[in-house]
């Protein structure tokens, strides 16, 4: 049953500490999942985090470290000596301990890892730290089970055995050759109701998915999305077998990613979050704040341009606010559904369909839109007929111009590799608005002759 957290909690949880109740505090904790402890956490003074983490056992702190907030974690390994870090991280599964080292000082990086007790796990966290973090070598850990195609299942049952004590969870089999080349994987199906002299060879499955341990970490996810798997395999350029990415890993993935695609989209340039600094906030909103200033002085300007409107027909320039706000909505719309396809890697066929699809999409909003605003412009604003019509014209041209704009741009910035999530931001909202201003004022000067 998942906690619920309280004000009522964290005061209950606030005043036992301040009253050193240690005891009373673990009985209440005992029950409670390490990640609902590190919300509690999260929510605790400074002071009282790093209480709750000193009075608990290593094995459910390391897990703790984990799921707190970045800020409370980097407070709390502060305070922890380079011993007692590396306890910590003795706990933990190779992947998850390099997570945590890539986030300490530089001098204390090495002090840490050179008081794990465990040399081997201490080997595969440097080897590990090597990889760039956005990588399927970033992610993966070197805890798996793998079993030599030659043996017998007999052997393979008792090597497995002494394997599995330093695995936490066994997603997967793998079948490896002598030069520890991934072969494929074992089913314990076969496994159990297979001859004990039976050869490996004999039984396991040689269809496996795996990657590359260069592979980009989105692609990662892409796949083991794509195949519904819980783990897969991470081999070298020679095909040899070096760890696994489990699903948990995957996850953070996809959650980092949308986080960092929701924040392009809102105009934020680099990954922020709520509790930064207000210097590293504004570094991070400033640029396309800058960029959308421009933009209104690049339309203001577009503007003026036809400054005989004003004197003849200036009723049009109350429907300007109309037009632009429905070029940048349409545009949005267009390219979100653009986006959402590029990393779902659902964009297929010609890019000449897709475009001629969304004008066609678009000419049957815009008529809609259209018709709409003709009526609501001669009966509730009394406007003329020749100028409603001139407007619901623009409308449409308009609509079709953004739809293609928010449709072509995010599939041009990823065919050059920068992230399509931009193109739902600021950047695509500006454009439209300028384009939709200018072909407004242009329909209109053909139109009413101005």
């Amino acid at each position: 049953m998942e906690f619920k957290i309280s004000r009522e909690s964290i005061q209950q949880f606030e005043d036992l500490i301040a009253e050193k109740n240690e005891k009373e505090l673990l009985e209440i904790l005992k029950d409670i999942h390490f990640a609902d402890i590190a919300e509690i956490m999260n929510e605790l003074s400074e002071e009282g985090a790093i209480y709750i983490f000193n009075i608990l056992d290593s094995e459910v702190t390391a897990e703790i470290l984990l799921e707190l907030d970045e800020n409370v974690r980097e407070n709390i390994l502060k305070n922890l000596s380079s011993k007692e870090i590396a306890e910590e991280l003795d706990e933990l599964n190779t992947d998850d301990a390099v997570d945590i080292i890539s986030e300490l000082p530089q001098e204390r990086k090495g002090e840490v890892i050179s008081e794990l007790e465990d040399l081997e796990h201490a080997k595969d966290i440097v080897d590990l730290m090597r990889y760039n973090e956005n990588t399927a070598g970033g992610l993966m850990g070197t805890e798996l089970v793998s079993v030599n195609e030659n043996w017998t299942v007999l052997t393979c049952v008792k090597e497995m055995r002494k394997q599995a004590e330093h695995v936490s969870r066994v997603h997967s089999i793998y079948v490896v050759d002598d030069n520890q080349r991934l072969k494929g994987r074992l089913s314990l199906k076969d496994l159990l109701t297979t001859s004990t002299t039976t050869h490996i060879s004999d039984v396991y499955i040689r269809n496996v998915d795996y990657v590359r341990v260069d592979t980009k970490d989105v692609e990662v996810a892409r796949i083991m999305q794509k195949y519904d798997l819980e783990a897969i395999p991470v081999v070298d350029e020679m095909g040899r077998l070096l760890g696994r990415i489990t699903i948990d890993d995957i996850v953070d993935v996809i959650k980092d990613e949308a986080d960092k695609d929701y924040q392009l989209a809102a105009g934020i340039s680099q990954d922020v979050e709520a509790n930064d600094s207000i210097l590293t906030l504004t570094r991070a909103r400033i640029p396309w704040l800058i960029l959308a200033m421009i933009g209104g002085f690049v339309a203001v300007n577009v503007t003026r341009s036809f400054e005989g409107a004003m004197e003849k027909f200036r009723i049009l320039f109350f429907f300007t606010p109309l037009i632009a706000a429905m070029a940048g909505n349409v545009g949005v719309q267009s390219s979100a559904i653009i986006v959402q396809g590029l990393a779902n890697n659902t964009i297929s066929g010609s890019i000449w369909k897709r475009l001629l699809k969304e004008v066609t999409l678009s000419l049957f909003n815009g008529f809609i839109l259209s018709i709409i605003l003709l009526l609501g412009s001669h009966f509730l604003l009394q406007v003329d007929y020749m100028i409603g019509i001139t407007v619901a014209i623009a409308l449409v041209s308009v609509i079709v111009i953004a739809s293609l704009i928010g449709t072509f741009i995010p599939i041009f910035l990823n065919k050059y590799g920068i992230d399509p999530a931009l193109a739902t931001g600021p950047f695509i909202t500006t454009s439209n608005d300028i384009f939709g201003i200018l072909i407004y004022f242009s329909i209109a000067k053909i139109i009413l002759g101005f």
